[in-house]
Protein backbone atom coordinates (compact mmCIF):
# COMPACT_ATOMS: atom_id res chain seq x y z
CA UNK A 1 0.00 0.00 0.00
CA UNK A 2 3.16 2.27 0.65
CA UNK A 3 4.40 1.82 -2.60
CA UNK A 4 1.10 2.28 -4.12
CA UNK A 5 0.73 5.49 -2.45
CA UNK A 6 4.26 7.02 -2.91
CA UNK A 7 3.21 6.22 -6.71
CA UNK A 8 0.38 8.51 -6.20
CA UNK A 9 1.65 11.01 -3.89
CA UNK A 10 4.82 12.19 -6.54
CA UNK A 11 1.88 11.97 -9.52
CA UNK A 12 -0.23 14.11 -7.38
CA UNK A 13 2.51 16.22 -7.18
CA UNK A 14 4.12 16.71 -9.98
CA UNK A 15 0.09 16.98 -11.59
CA UNK A 16 -0.42 20.12 -9.49
CA UNK A 17 2.73 21.84 -10.00
CA UNK A 18 2.63 21.68 -14.36
CA UNK A 19 -1.07 22.02 -14.22
CA UNK A 20 -1.17 24.75 -11.84
CA UNK A 21 2.18 27.04 -11.19
CA UNK A 22 4.23 26.46 -14.56
CA UNK A 23 2.67 29.39 -16.18
CA UNK A 24 3.32 31.64 -12.97
CA UNK A 25 5.94 34.28 -13.06
CA UNK A 26 6.81 32.73 -10.04
CA UNK A 27 7.01 29.16 -10.70
CA UNK A 28 10.68 29.20 -10.53
CA UNK A 29 10.36 30.15 -6.83
CA UNK A 30 7.37 27.64 -6.59
CA UNK A 31 9.87 25.15 -7.63
CA UNK A 32 12.36 25.68 -5.33
CA UNK A 33 9.85 26.01 -2.27
CA UNK A 34 8.43 22.87 -3.05
CA UNK A 35 11.51 21.08 -3.65
CA UNK A 36 13.14 22.70 -0.43
CA UNK A 37 9.61 21.53 1.53
CA UNK A 38 9.80 18.14 0.26
CA UNK A 39 13.04 17.05 0.78
CA UNK A 40 15.04 19.01 2.94
CA UNK A 41 12.31 19.17 5.69
CA UNK A 42 12.43 16.01 5.91
CA UNK A 43 15.26 15.64 8.05
CA UNK A 44 13.98 17.82 10.98
CA UNK A 45 10.60 16.72 10.13
CA UNK A 46 12.06 12.84 10.62
CA UNK A 47 13.19 13.63 14.34
CA UNK A 48 9.43 14.70 15.25
CA UNK A 49 8.18 11.58 13.42
CA UNK A 50 10.54 9.21 15.61
CA UNK A 51 9.32 10.67 18.58
CA UNK A 52 5.61 10.77 18.05
CA UNK A 53 5.70 7.39 16.76
CA UNK A 54 3.03 7.63 14.55
CA UNK A 55 3.84 6.54 11.14
CA UNK A 56 0.51 5.68 9.25
CA UNK A 57 -0.71 9.39 10.75
CA UNK A 58 2.01 11.11 9.43
CA UNK A 59 1.90 9.24 5.86
CA UNK A 60 -1.88 10.06 5.42
CA UNK A 61 -1.50 13.49 6.70
CA UNK A 62 1.44 13.97 4.42
CA UNK A 63 -2.06 12.81 1.43
CA UNK A 64 -4.10 15.38 3.16
CA UNK A 65 -2.07 17.90 3.48
CA UNK A 66 -1.35 17.43 -0.46
CA UNK A 67 -4.91 17.09 -1.36
CA UNK A 68 -5.47 20.62 0.51
CA UNK A 69 -2.80 22.62 -1.61
CA UNK A 70 -5.07 21.71 -4.45
CA UNK A 71 -7.49 23.93 -3.11
CA UNK A 72 -5.23 26.65 -1.88
CA UNK A 73 -4.22 29.71 -4.09
CA UNK A 74 -1.81 29.08 -6.21
CA UNK A 75 1.02 29.38 -6.26
CA UNK A 76 3.29 29.69 -3.81
CA UNK A 77 1.16 28.67 -0.96
CA UNK A 78 -0.10 25.38 -2.56
CA UNK A 79 3.88 24.69 -3.27
CA UNK A 80 4.66 24.74 0.10
CA UNK A 81 1.90 22.97 1.19
CA UNK A 82 2.54 20.03 -0.85
CA UNK A 83 5.93 20.09 -0.63
CA UNK A 84 5.28 19.47 3.53
CA UNK A 85 2.89 16.86 2.91
CA UNK A 86 5.17 15.17 0.29
CA UNK A 87 8.11 15.30 3.17
CA UNK A 88 4.86 13.56 5.62
CA UNK A 89 4.23 10.91 3.71
CA UNK A 90 8.02 9.92 3.00
CA UNK A 91 8.52 10.06 6.09
CA UNK A 92 5.75 7.89 7.45
CA UNK A 93 6.32 5.16 5.11
CA UNK A 94 9.87 5.01 4.84
CA UNK A 95 10.07 4.86 8.91
CA UNK A 96 6.97 1.88 8.53
CA UNK A 97 9.05 0.20 5.39
CA UNK A 98 12.64 0.16 7.70
CA UNK A 99 11.06 -1.07 11.01
CA UNK A 100 9.54 -3.84 8.89
CA UNK A 101 11.52 -4.54 6.78
CA UNK A 102 14.31 -5.51 9.54
CA UNK A 103 17.82 -6.56 8.27
CA UNK A 104 16.39 -7.37 4.85
CA UNK A 105 16.32 -4.37 2.11
CA UNK A 106 13.59 -5.95 -0.59
CA UNK A 107 10.10 -4.16 0.98
CA UNK A 108 12.64 -0.35 1.01
CA UNK A 109 13.50 -1.35 -2.86
CA UNK A 110 9.83 -1.85 -3.35
CA UNK A 111 9.23 0.92 -1.36
CA UNK A 112 11.32 3.97 -3.17
CA UNK A 113 11.51 3.01 -6.75
CA UNK A 114 7.81 4.05 -7.78
CA UNK A 115 8.41 7.07 -7.43
CA UNK A 116 10.08 8.52 -10.21
CA UNK A 117 7.25 6.50 -12.48
CA UNK A 118 4.76 8.69 -10.79
CA UNK A 119 6.55 11.72 -11.77
CA UNK A 120 7.17 11.02 -14.83
CA UNK A 121 3.29 10.28 -15.56
CA UNK A 122 2.09 13.47 -13.37
CA UNK A 123 4.61 15.81 -15.16
CA UNK A 124 2.83 14.58 -18.03
CA UNK A 125 -0.65 15.18 -17.07
CA UNK A 126 0.32 18.27 -15.73
CA UNK A 127 1.64 19.93 -19.36
CA UNK A 128 -1.29 18.05 -21.39
CA UNK A 129 -4.18 19.23 -19.35
CA UNK A 130 -5.11 16.16 -19.04
CA UNK A 131 -6.89 14.23 -16.71
CA UNK A 132 -9.74 16.22 -14.57
CA UNK A 133 -7.71 17.95 -11.64
CA UNK A 134 -9.75 16.60 -8.87
CA UNK A 135 -8.95 13.16 -9.65
CA UNK A 136 -5.74 13.58 -7.72
CA UNK A 137 -6.86 15.00 -4.76
CA UNK A 138 -9.79 12.27 -4.18
CA UNK A 139 -6.91 9.20 -5.20
CA UNK A 140 -4.79 11.24 -2.03
CA UNK A 141 -7.36 10.82 0.45
CA UNK A 142 -8.88 7.83 -0.38
CA UNK A 143 -5.25 6.33 0.14
CA UNK A 144 -4.93 7.92 3.45
CA UNK A 145 -8.16 6.51 4.95
CA UNK A 146 -6.67 3.11 3.70
CA UNK A 147 -3.18 3.61 5.20
CA UNK A 148 -5.18 4.54 8.62
CA UNK A 149 -7.03 1.24 8.42
CA UNK A 150 -4.45 -1.04 7.56
CA UNK A 151 -2.70 0.45 10.46
CA UNK A 152 -5.37 0.19 12.98
CA UNK A 153 -6.06 -3.59 11.75
CA UNK A 154 -2.38 -4.76 11.77
CA UNK A 155 -1.12 -2.52 14.85
CA UNK A 156 -4.20 -2.53 16.67
CA UNK A 157 -4.23 1.32 17.20
CA UNK A 158 -2.27 4.01 15.18
CA UNK A 159 0.82 3.68 17.50
CA UNK A 160 3.84 2.62 15.43
CA UNK A 161 6.94 0.24 15.96
CA UNK A 162 9.68 2.69 16.51
CA UNK A 163 12.97 2.20 18.62
CA UNK A 164 13.27 5.06 21.69
CA UNK A 165 14.68 7.93 19.75
CA UNK A 166 18.80 8.00 20.02
CA UNK A 167 20.68 10.20 17.92
CA UNK A 168 23.98 8.91 18.58
CA UNK A 169 25.50 6.18 16.60
CA UNK A 170 27.19 3.30 17.25
CA UNK A 171 29.36 3.67 13.99
CA UNK A 172 30.09 7.30 14.33
CA UNK A 173 28.90 10.00 12.60
CA UNK A 174 31.36 9.67 10.00
CA UNK A 175 29.54 6.40 8.83
CA UNK A 176 27.11 8.99 7.24
CA UNK A 177 28.82 11.47 5.44
CA UNK A 178 30.35 8.82 2.95
CA UNK A 179 27.01 7.65 2.50
CA UNK A 180 24.85 11.19 2.02
CA UNK A 181 27.59 12.12 -0.01
CA UNK A 182 26.67 9.22 -2.33
CA UNK A 183 23.29 10.68 -2.30
CA UNK A 184 24.22 14.39 -3.49
CA UNK A 185 26.67 12.53 -6.45
CA UNK A 186 23.11 10.56 -7.46
CA UNK A 187 21.17 13.32 -7.30
CA UNK A 188 23.43 15.96 -9.51
CA UNK A 189 24.13 12.83 -11.67
CA UNK A 190 20.30 12.83 -11.80
CA UNK A 191 19.77 16.60 -12.83
CA UNK A 192 22.59 16.51 -14.96
CA UNK A 193 23.19 13.51 -16.72
CA UNK A 194 22.31 14.15 -20.91
CA UNK A 195 21.77 11.46 -23.08
CA UNK A 196 21.19 12.95 -27.26
CA UNK A 197 19.12 9.77 -27.06
CA UNK A 198 16.98 10.69 -23.76
CA UNK A 199 13.74 12.45 -25.50
CA UNK A 200 12.88 9.52 -27.53
CA UNK A 201 13.82 6.90 -24.88
CA UNK A 202 12.12 8.44 -22.06
CA UNK A 203 9.71 5.55 -21.34
CA UNK A 204 12.83 3.46 -21.13
CA UNK A 205 14.73 5.92 -18.88
CA UNK A 206 12.54 6.09 -16.44
CA UNK A 207 11.55 2.11 -16.31
CA UNK A 208 15.17 2.10 -15.09
CA UNK A 209 15.22 4.11 -12.53
CA UNK A 210 12.01 2.60 -11.29
CA UNK A 211 13.58 -0.68 -12.00
CA UNK A 212 16.96 -0.13 -10.66
CA UNK A 213 15.85 1.16 -7.31
CA UNK A 214 13.39 -2.70 -6.84
CA UNK A 215 16.17 -4.62 -8.01
CA UNK A 216 18.79 -2.91 -5.68
CA UNK A 217 16.67 -3.81 -2.75
CA UNK A 218 16.85 -8.11 -3.87
CA UNK A 219 20.73 -7.49 -4.80
CA UNK A 220 21.43 -6.54 -1.03
CA UNK A 221 19.37 -9.16 0.31
CA UNK A 222 21.10 -11.73 -2.08
CA UNK A 223 24.76 -10.50 -2.24
CA UNK A 224 25.07 -8.12 1.02
CA UNK A 225 25.12 -3.99 0.09
CA UNK A 226 28.85 -4.36 -0.23
CA UNK A 227 29.12 -6.99 -2.82
CA UNK A 228 25.90 -5.47 -4.22
CA UNK A 229 27.49 -2.06 -4.87
CA UNK A 230 30.66 -3.47 -6.06
CA UNK A 231 29.01 -5.13 -8.64
CA UNK A 232 26.30 -2.46 -9.61
CA UNK A 233 28.73 0.85 -9.81
CA UNK A 234 31.45 -1.37 -11.09
CA UNK A 235 29.23 -2.73 -13.94
CA UNK A 236 27.25 0.69 -14.29
CA UNK A 237 30.46 2.72 -14.63
CA UNK A 238 31.87 0.47 -17.25
CA UNK A 239 28.68 1.04 -19.15
CA UNK A 240 28.22 5.17 -18.47
CA UNK A 241 31.70 4.64 -21.18
CA UNK A 242 29.49 4.06 -24.02
CA UNK A 243 26.52 5.91 -23.21
CA UNK A 244 26.31 7.44 -25.78
CA UNK A 245 24.57 4.49 -26.92
CA UNK A 246 20.69 4.09 -25.60
CA UNK A 247 21.09 0.52 -24.44
CA UNK A 248 24.53 0.79 -22.73
CA UNK A 249 23.18 4.09 -21.11
CA UNK A 250 20.20 2.84 -20.39
CA UNK A 251 21.72 -0.19 -18.76
CA UNK A 252 24.20 1.78 -16.66
CA UNK A 253 21.28 3.57 -15.44
CA UNK A 254 19.18 0.77 -14.03
CA UNK A 255 22.90 -0.24 -12.18
CA UNK A 256 23.97 3.27 -11.02
CA UNK A 257 20.30 3.33 -8.90
CA UNK A 258 20.68 -0.14 -7.54
CA UNK A 259 22.33 1.22 -4.37
CA UNK A 260 19.57 3.81 -3.28
CA UNK A 261 18.01 1.21 -1.06
CA UNK A 262 21.28 0.47 -0.14
CA UNK A 263 22.25 3.49 1.05
CA UNK A 264 18.69 4.48 2.61
CA UNK A 265 19.02 0.95 4.79
CA UNK A 266 23.05 1.61 5.50
CA UNK A 267 22.04 4.78 7.24
CA UNK A 268 18.86 3.50 9.20
CA UNK A 269 21.40 0.44 10.65
CA UNK A 270 23.82 3.05 11.60
CA UNK A 271 21.03 5.20 13.90
CA UNK A 272 18.36 2.27 14.29
CA UNK A 273 16.71 4.69 17.12
CA UNK A 274 16.83 7.68 14.76
CA UNK A 275 15.22 6.31 11.39
CA UNK A 276 13.11 9.03 10.51
CA UNK A 277 16.10 11.72 10.69
CA UNK A 278 18.32 9.46 8.83
CA UNK A 279 15.87 8.60 6.22
CA UNK A 280 15.57 13.06 6.34
CA UNK A 281 19.44 13.42 6.35
CA UNK A 282 19.71 11.27 2.88
CA UNK A 283 16.54 13.32 1.19
CA UNK A 284 18.69 16.86 2.25
CA UNK A 285 21.15 15.44 -0.10
CA UNK A 286 18.78 15.08 -2.61
CA UNK A 287 17.87 18.36 -2.33
CA UNK A 288 21.62 19.99 -2.27
CA UNK A 289 22.10 17.80 -5.32
CA UNK A 290 19.37 19.48 -6.77
CA UNK A 291 20.82 23.24 -6.09
CA UNK A 292 23.70 23.74 -8.90
CA UNK A 293 21.18 22.13 -11.83
CA UNK A 294 18.39 25.03 -10.47
CA UNK A 295 20.70 27.60 -9.71
CA UNK A 296 21.86 28.05 -13.58
CA UNK A 297 25.61 26.51 -12.38
CA UNK A 298 28.08 25.27 -15.42
CA UNK A 299 27.46 21.20 -15.10
CA UNK A 300 30.36 19.33 -14.19
CA UNK A 301 29.43 16.66 -15.96
CA UNK A 302 30.85 16.30 -19.73
CA UNK A 303 29.91 13.21 -20.91
CA UNK A 304 30.47 9.51 -20.43
CA UNK A 305 33.86 9.54 -19.15
CA UNK A 306 32.52 12.19 -16.23
CA UNK A 307 29.47 10.06 -15.58
CA UNK A 308 31.69 6.86 -15.44
CA UNK A 309 33.94 8.65 -12.70
CA UNK A 310 31.08 9.39 -10.47
CA UNK A 311 29.54 5.96 -10.60
CA UNK A 312 33.15 5.16 -9.85
CA UNK A 313 33.67 7.75 -6.61
CA UNK A 314 30.30 6.70 -5.43
CA UNK A 315 31.73 3.08 -4.89
CA UNK A 316 34.62 4.21 -3.39
CA UNK A 317 32.25 6.61 -0.70
CA UNK A 318 30.01 3.35 0.14
CA UNK A 319 32.64 1.33 0.73
CA UNK A 320 33.56 2.87 4.08
CA UNK A 321 30.36 2.19 5.68
CA UNK A 322 29.85 -1.39 4.33
CA UNK A 323 33.31 -2.50 4.27
CA UNK A 324 32.98 -4.63 7.37
CA UNK A 325 29.83 -6.30 6.36
CA UNK A 326 28.93 -9.32 7.86
CA UNK A 327 26.53 -12.04 5.55
CA UNK A 328 22.80 -12.19 7.16
CA UNK A 329 24.13 -15.79 8.04
CA UNK A 330 26.83 -14.35 10.59
CA UNK A 331 23.58 -13.63 12.52
CA UNK A 332 20.52 -11.21 13.12
CA UNK A 333 22.25 -8.33 12.92
CA UNK A 334 22.75 -8.37 8.72
CA UNK A 335 25.98 -6.01 9.06
CA UNK A 336 28.66 -4.91 11.87
CA UNK A 337 27.18 -1.62 14.13
CA UNK A 338 30.57 0.13 12.91
CA UNK A 339 29.61 -0.42 8.82
CA UNK A 340 25.64 0.31 9.31
CA UNK A 341 25.24 2.74 7.41
CA UNK A 342 19.94 3.62 3.73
Amino acid sequence: MYSLTHFWVDLSCAFLVFRTMADSPDFALCLLLYNFCAFALQMPFGLLADRLNRNGAAAASGCALIALAYLLPPPVLAAVTAGAGNALFHLGGGIDVLNESRDRAWALGIFVSPGALGLFIGTLWGKALSPALWLAPAGLLALAAVILWLCRKCFGSLRSRNAAVDVTAPGGYGALLPLFLVVVLRSYMGMNQAFAWKAEWAIALTLALVLGKTAGGFAMDALGGKKASVCTLALAAALYLFSALPLPGILAVFLFNMTMPITLWAAAKTMPGAKGFTFGLLTFALFLGFLPSFMGWPSLLTGPVSYAVVAAVSLLLLWFPLRKEVSHADGPGGVAAADAGI
